[in-house]
């Protein structure tokens, strides 16, 4: 059943259980926290200590297409140097900057040379003769001998003569417009630790260095359980009462762009047997999954089919000093581990950023963190007391960061609406326009 956490101010103690280090014996919170709420931090060390074994998965070797979203296994070494060889910057003219050229250059600190064969890009020159310039192309290889280039808007004629023909160049230093082998990667280093999470900037380095597979961690499975007797199935109408799952296409599209391989599952009743039975069947099934996620079903309301579901099994549920996203679970399930979200659509999705997310970046490398920064805030807000408060925003083209909508769970125009998160840390209560804040860029 979908219940609105109401941005998570208020919310019933969680459930006392006995702690004896497993995720469905521990306190409902830490000591001493306000109104008895988890904070979020110790929430994220019950998440990584339960997701843990996912880190211990055997490495396989991917295409450089099929990794795209996973995480290195091991570091990787460079098995050549970037550049390869010495080459151009520019095109213009391969010299030896200590050349004279042949003495009767056309005014002072220029020189003239003879025109050297040209050397276009994948060709290997000959070495430069002494009073020689050769034309030379953009990646072009440096000739032997050569040691600099000029560009060919400096040349007179800012042109190129024929071989045999003559130029005149300024004085240039040794090195100018040179790449030279190894300034970017030395071979043998390690150009990209285990865990970096691949995206195209890494798998064009890869393919630059020659590589056409990388050794992974296999990307996670995940399934998305959705709740709830008040959800139409996708292209039906309304019923009084109903609404669409936002939360699957939500979460699956979040899980998906992450790495993530994920699927999902409605459950549409608030009947606590069609919830187990869904998930036992998912357990036995053939493409068993290694994370089950569901929404809804986690508040304190009469008909929460997820709590009495998972009645008897090593399932917590507790609420945390979070708005929104407050209430939650974390368990295992038929030896999977098993992540309860709150039913309304922004607080899943703010489960997944603030919670899970980090945890899995922490653990497997992707998906990879979100960018932190600090910037101004663009009016004031506030906030409860003791809660860490998470709302939408968009960074604006000034630098600063201006809200959108409220901070309720259920807003999902401001959601879409929004590119970025502001942290409101759980002993602020008010912050006033210019303050600083803590922003994650989504």
């Amino acid at each position: 059943m979908t219940h609105p956490d109401s941005g998570g101010a208020a919310a019933a103690p969680a459930e006392a259980r006995p702690h004896d280090g497993r995720p469905g014996h521990a306190p409902a919170h830490g000591p001493g926290h306000a109104h008895g709420h988890r904070n979020v931090e110790e929430h994220r060390g019950r998440l990584a200590r339960l997701l843990a074994p996912l880190a211990d998965r055997a490495a396989q070797d991917r295409s450089l297409d099929a990794a795209l979203g996973t995480a290195l296994a091991a570091d990787l070494a460079a098995p050549l140097s970037l550049p390869p060889f010495d080459n151009s910057q520019m095109d213009g003219f391969a010299v030896c900057s200590s050349d004279p050229g042949t003495g009767d250059g056309a005014g002072r600190g220029r020189r003239r040379f003879t025109v050297a064969a040209p050397i276009p890009a994948g060709a290997a020159p000959p070495p430069l003769r002494p009073g020689h310039a050769a034309p030379i192309m953009t990646g072009a290889m440096l000739p032997a001998g050569a040691d600099a280039v000029v560009r060919v808007e400096l040349a007179v004629p800012a042109a190129y003569p024929p071989e045999g023909g003559s130029v005149d160049l300024p004085v240039v230093e040794a090195g100018t417009y040179v790449r030279r082998a190894g300034s970017d990667v030395a071979a043998g280093a390690v150009v990209l630790p285990a865990g970096t999470a691949l995206g195209p900037a890494q798998l064009g380095l890869a393919a630059g260095l020659g590589l056409s597979t990388l050794r992974v961690r296999p990307p996670l499975c995940a399934v998305l359980v959705s709740t709830g007797a008040e959800l139409a199935a996708p292209g039906r109408p309304l019923a009084p009462g109903q609404i669409h799952d936002a939360n699957g296409a939500l979460l699956r599209a979040a899980l998906r762009e992450s790495g993530v391989q994920a699927r999902t599952v409605a459950v549409r009743s608030d009947e606590p047997a069609e919830l187990r039975g869904a998930l036992e069947r998912l357990a036995r099934g053939a493409e068993r999954p290694d994370l089950l996620i569901t929404t809804g079903g986690v508040s304190k309301g009469a008909f929460e089919a997820t709590k009495l579901a998972l009645g008897g099994h090593d399932v917590e549920f507790a609420h945390l000093a979070l708005q929104p996203g407050g209430p939650q679970g974390l368990g295992t399930f038929a030896g999977l581990p098993l992540i309860a979200f709150p039913g309304n659509p922004v607080s899943c999705w703010i489960s997944w950023e603030v919670l899970l997310r980090p945890v899995l970046s922490a653990l497997l490398g992707a998906p990879p963190a979100r960018r932190r920064l600090r910037a101004p805030l663009a009016e004031p807000l506030e906030s409860p007391a003791g809660t860490l408060q998470v709302r939408r925003a968009r960074l604006r083209p000034d630098g600063a960061v201006g809200l959108v909508g409220g901070p309720g769970s259920h807003l999902l125009g401001a959601l879409a609406a929004s590119d970025a998160l502001v942290m409101v840390p759980e002993d602020v209560t008010a912050l006033a326009a210019g303050d600083d804040v803590e922003v994650w860029l989504t």
